[in-house]
Formats: C-alpha cells, structure tokens, sequence
C-alpha cells in the first residue's frame, strides 16, 4: 500500500509567472514515484488540451479533476458527476444580470454569461485572448461539472447568497474561482482514491495554494501550504513551505524525509 502525495496545479506545481513547472519540482516527484501514488488535483480538466503539457510532465498515477467531480486512474474515469440542469438554468441567468461572468470550456469551447468580462480580464493579465466564445445557454443541453467565476469576492458572496447549494472557491488573488455544487470537493476524490488504492487517508500527503484546496489539505494526513497561498490556506495547513519559485515542494518533501536525504529514506507515513 502506497501512500498517496497529490499536487494542486496553479501556483503550486505551474508557475503563473514564466508558466513552468519548476525543475525542482519535477525532480522531487521523480524521486517521489516509486515509493508514492502520485496524483494531480485540480480544479481543471486535465484531459482538455489545456492539461496535455503538464500530465506529460508529471505522469501522474491518477486525476482529482474539476475539484473532485471527476476522478481517473491511469486515464480510465472511476467517478464523475454533474451539474444539476435546472440549478444550472438559474445560475446562468442570475449571473447575465450582474457585471461578473461565470461558465465554463468544454471541448475547447468557451460558453461563458457576459464574456467581455472574461475577455477584459485575459487581456489585462496576458495581453491577448483567445478564446472561442459560444452562447453559455448551450451549457444547459452539456454535461457540465464545474464552472468558472470570473469576478471579485463581493461577486462571489452575492452568488452563494443567492444559492447557498453552491460553493465558490476563491483563486488566491480573490479574483475569480471555481464553482461547484456543495458535497464535492478535492476531499471527496481523495477520499475515493484511498479507497480504490487501499491507503488510508492518513497516509497521504496534499499540496496547495487556494481555497479550492482547503478541503484536502484538511482532510489529508499532511496538508502543506506553498508560501504564496492564502493565509486561511496556510492557518488549515500542517506545515507552509516556501513559495513556488522558491522549490517549496522539493523543500517540503525534504524536510518531511519524504525524499532521500544523505543517503537515507525516511517518510512521514510509517
């Protein structure tokens, strides 16, 4: 029985600034694998094209995609839920009439309520946006598992006020978040890839940086925060690692003893 060391994606293995994943990184889970499942959770889809690079990079052993709504071991799907088609309606049509958008990229297509927001944000940020923008209605006749707010924290209050069956997980700059119905989470693919590998939760280590991650890191055995997240990230951590492109995973896996250290391998779960 493996333990399992799963890996949020931005700003925890992906760095925003150059969109590398850090050398040191990559090599603590080389040095990770043979004694650890290595798993990617995320709120992305990581069989879109936008995951190709980075499961090539990391050769996870399973996926916590979508904030647990959907789970995959070795490429094969073992669980995967959706959106509640009416509650969808709704949302939809609550967000057309505030300034914030929500929606979501299915098959490479952009299905977004008011997408000049979404556009305006892209262009601040990276200067260009290339997006393939569709109608968001057509999300009601789509399988949809999560979706993605693009707006500012008062945005994300007014939402879950509005329906308090969703929760909205802030990115760490509180700009924009994902955006599921409450029960799923990171957690609940964890829980579930612990019972398909038959490792007890407690021997399972979780990285991250946002509040999508609080969950897992809550729920892990060992729950590390990067540096760079979130304070109520950090305070629901066990440990806080340096920042992304200060080697945060590599530091952390060292002073855990979860990688070999002057020839010796020790590890936090035996």
């Amino acid at each position: 029985m493996k333990p399992i060391v799963s890996f949020d994606v931005d700003m925890t293995l992906l760095d925003h600034k150059d969109f590398q994943i850090p050398a040191s990184a990559l090599k603590a889970i080389e040095k990770l694998r043979e004694n650890y499942h290595i798993v990617i959770a995320t709120g992305r889809d990581m069989d879109s094209v936008f995951g190709r690079a980075i499961m090539d990079q990391v050769r996870p052993d399973a996926v916590i995609h979508l904030n647990g709504t959907k789970v995959s071991v070795g490429g094969q799907v073992i669980h995967e839920s959706c959106f509640d088609k009416d509650l969808l309606k709704q949302v939809l049509a609550f967000m057309a009439r505030t300034p914030y958008s929500i929606g979501a990229t299915i098959s490479e297509v952009d299905y977004y309520v008011n997408p000049q927001v979404v556009r305006e944000r892209e262009l601040k940020l990276w200067g260009q946006c290339g997006r393939r923008f569709q109608a968001a209605e057509k999300l009601e006749d789509l399988d949809v598992r999560t979706l993605f707010f693009i707006g500012n924290e008062d945005g994300a209050k007014a939402l879950t006020k509005e329906f308090p069956q969703l929760k909205v997980h802030l990115f760490a700059d509180k700009w924009g978040g994902d955006v599921v119905e409450a029960g799923y989470s990171k957690a609940e693919g964890l829980v579930r890839l612990c019972e398909y590998f038959n490792t007890p939760i407690n021997r399972s280590v979780a990285f991250g940086d946002s509040m999508n991650d609080y969950d897992i890191i809550k729920a892990a055995g060992t729950g590390i925060a990067m540096g760079n997240a979130m304070e109520a990230l950090k305070e629901a951590a066990d440990y806080v690692t340096d920042p992304i492109d200060r080697d945060g995973i590599w530091k952390a896996c060292v002073h855990f003893g979860m990688i070999e250290r002057e020839g010796q391998w020790q590890s936090i779960l035996t």
